[in-house]
């Protein structure tokens, strides 16, 4: 029998108990029927991953007790994507699937033509975290709120490559840009425009741009969640963790 995995926001150590929510607690014993004396796994992105034994389960919530340390905290400098806000329920799936394929931050960005520019923070945190339980991740990827796209590239560091996914079929294909960065530039950040795409204008600036590239994701248009998790998976495969660990990490543009 598989062993649920949970999220927890506290620290992790032996013997220390940990009260679960009652959402936790509703999943344990009513979705996934475990009892007390099972055991679960846990994580919270900073002390790796633990086993615990269940020792209270109720309506009101639960209790876990950490038993030993299954795997240590490992550094996970995934790819960043500066994600177009779409609607609900696109979105959200964008959110669950960026997770899984490894992402280290959501950005939310909005452009010209974003016909979306608001979010629910708290649903698009908790489908973060549940795919980071579910994929085997030891941390949960920071989502930011929607911001505008001038807003933020306005302190974007020069040292952090930014790749651009253009549209127009104008610019070298995506492989080959991956493939000309500097290694030492580490994982990439990947902005993916609007239904609709980026007005002419917005490629003209990016374009100049020194820390920025324009590519190409091939001859079909794709819908704006495709490119989005089509460019995640290129880059994890090029330059990420499906190829192997990173020598060098770099901090997450805020």
């Amino acid at each position: 029998m598989t062993r649920p995995r949970l999220f927890v926001a506290c620290p992790l150590a032996a013997d220390r108990a940990i009260r679960l929510s009652e959402a936790q607690a509703h999943y344990l014993a009513s979705v996934l029927r475990r009892n007390l004396g099972d055991l679960v796994r846990l994580f919270n992105g900073e002390d790796g991953e633990w086993q615990a034994r269940i020792t209270a389960l109720s309506r009101r919530g639960g209790e876990v007790v950490p038993v030993e340390r299954t795997r240590a905290q490992a550094t996970e400098d995934g790819p960043i994507l500066l994600a177009p806000v779409l609607r609900r329920e696109t979105t959200e799936w964008m959110v669950e699937k960026a997770t899984e394929l490894g992402a280290a931050a959501i950005l939310l960005t909005t452009t010209a033509r974003s016909a979306v520019t608001r979010t629910n923070p708290t649903r698009l945190a908790a489908i973060a975290t549940e795919a980071a339980e579910q994929c085997g991740r030891l941390t949960v990827p920071r989502i930011d709120p929607p911001r505008a796209l001038d807003q933020r590239l306005a302190d974007w560091p020069e040292a952090f490559p930014l790749v651009i996914c253009d549209e127009t079929g104008a610019s070298p294909p995506l492989a080959s840009v991956l493939a000309g960065l500097q290694p030492a530039a580490g994982q990439p950040a990947v902005l993916v425009g609007p239904e609709g795409g980026f007005e002419a204008g917005e490629l003209d600036r990016l374009r100049d741009l020194p820390f920025s590239q324009l590519a190409s994701l091939g001859p079909r248009i794709l819908r704006a969640e495709t490119a989005a998790l089509a460019s995640l998976a290129l880059v994890q495969a090029l330059t990420g963790d499906w190829c192997g660990p990173q020598a060098l990490s770099l901090s997450i543009p805020t």
